[in-house]
């Protein structure tokens, strides 16, 4: 397995803020990343279903 710096630096905030203010706010930016995610998912697939009847 692969060492990789920048998801090293990730997961050392993620500690640290869960140290630093508990879960909360953690997973309200996790909710909020996972929302915006699925809206984006879902313009991006149902953008092709438009129709121009020109």
């Amino acid at each position: 397995m692969e060492h990789h710096p920048a998801a090293a630096r990730l997961t050392e905030a993620a500690t640290s803020a869960v140290q630093q203010h508990g879960t909360g706010n953690l997973l309200r930016i996790l909710l909020l990343v996972m929302i915006l995610g699925c809206v984006l998912t879902a313009w991006f697939l149902l953008r092709g279903y438009k129709r121009k009847d020109d």
